[in-house]
């Protein structure tokens, strides 16, 4: 009948999905994110570096920057914060296979695995927003990315989660480097790792 309330679409559930589903909608997503910036011009790669550091003026910074805490005005404005976690050469495993791998060897939450949408749309923003510097994720970044970002979500928001030793075995990387591709993560976030209810279902 006409002004009868409309039943509304029941919250998405995250934590009933099949993890190895998700996983695979996850890693089709973030692949075709890499793969369409990896077909960028070079240069636009290279505003990492030196061609919109004139973009930023620190004695006229915008709003945002005088929310972020030192250490992380230092990394987001320095070009090698973020190219720690470009590789030399793009990895073999896809994305997809390296995603199953983390889930079968250090396992946690569909939470935990969602959340890398959430931290790596913040990076991207912040990123803009503070320094007008787009944070780039492509091919030769993705799984240093995944991989930080699984280790920083598990710790915040899991009971168990693993050593670092084992998630660098697990990554594929030396333990050293991946404590300073989770310090960067930190870093690059501001150090908020706070993901409402909404904002999860959202993604």
């Amino acid at each position: 009948p006409a002004g009868a309330p409309q039943p509304t679409a029941a919250p998405f559930d995250i934590n009933a999905y099949p993890p190895a589903d998700l996983l695979k909608l996850l890693a089709l997503l973030l692949t075709h994110i890499a793969t369409t910036n990896d077909a960028l011009p070079l240069p636009h790669h290279a505003a990492s570096s030196s061609s919109t550091a004139g973009a930023f003026d620190p004695h006229n910074p915008p709003p945002i920057w005088h929310t972020l805490t030192t250490a992380s005005r230092s990394a987001i404005s320095t070009p090698a914060a973020t190219l720690t976690f470009h590789a030399r050469n793009v990895p073999t495993i896809t994305l997809e296979a390296y995603l199953l791998r983390i889930l079968k060897y250090c396992p946690t939450s569909n939470h935990v695995f969602l959340s890398l949408l959430v931290y790596f749309d913040r990076m991207s923003k912040l990123s803009e927003d503070a320094v007008g510097r787009a944070f780039v994720i492509d091919s030769y970044n993705i799984h240093r990315l995944v991989i930080a970002g699984v280790t920083v979500a598990s710790k915040f928001f899991s009971d168990v989660f693993y050593t670092n030793s084992r998630y660098a075995k697990v990554g594929g990387l030396p333990l050293s480097e991946l404590n300073q591709l989770e310090l960067q993560f930190l870093l690059l976030n501001d150090f908020r790792l706070v993901i409402s209810s909404v904002e999860m279902q959202h993604y």
